[in-house]
């Protein structure tokens, strides 16, 4: 005799699995170490996952050796994959503001080369359009002389090599160091004042 065999908890399961997919959504952002730039995001409640690598390059998979060096034309970026039911891009957009040295070009904190630009590569048109508002409202606030962050369509992102993702978790002390050591947070408290975020 056969058994009748419940079809609920199959639906079930398919139905959380459709919901979760829906509220993942991704954004790109360089604010010069990749390293430091995941680590932000990552302490962001709604964030999933923070994935370090390169963008707006010409080669395809290019190594850190090479994105290093400053002859593929990348920058070190961060994909954030996020659940914007939980925060939205307008607040990513702020926390990456205020993590970032908007007032130089082709460098960051210590760190010096078009490999460590500033950037803002949004994926659709909605994102597009807050982060050119974004962008204007910071112009608007007179803040900064002038702003080198350049906001463009995001191209391929490649991960970066393993030893490169989660490095502030795997390697703290080093981590600590070298970010007191670039003067990333003093920086950015000059910058920002009571705006910078707490590290």
């Amino acid at each position: 005799m056969l058994k009748k065999i419940s079809l609920l908890p199959v639906l079930l399961l398919i139905s959380t699995f459709s919901v979760n997919a829906q509220e993942k959504a991704e954004a790109i952002f360089a604010s010069g170490c990749f390293w430091c730039t995941e680590s932000d995001f990552e302490k962001v409640e709604g964030v999933i996952e923070a994935v370090s690598g390169y963008t707006d390059g010409r080669q395809s998979n290019p190594t850190y050796k090479q994105v290093s060096a400053g002859r593929t034309g990348h920058t070190e970026a961060v994909k954030v994959t996020y659940d914007p039911s939980k925060v939205s891009y307008e607040k990513l957009l702020s926390v990456f503001w205020h993590n970032v040295d908007p007032t130089v070009k082709n460098r960051q904190f210590c760190d010096s080369g078009s490999q460590y630009r500033s950037g803002i590569y949004y994926l659709n048109p909605e994102q597009q359009a807050a982060a050119e508002k974004s962008l204007v409202d910071l112009k608007a606030s007179g803040r900064f002389e002038r702003i080198y962050t350049e906001l463009k369509p995001a191209s391929k992102f490649y991960p970066a090599e393993d030893y490169h993702q989660d490095y502030a978790k795997k390697n703290p002390w080093r981590y600590k160091y070298y970010r007191s050591g670039c003067g990333r947070d003093d920086r950015l408290k000059r910058l920002w004042g009571e705006l910078a975020l707490e590290h």
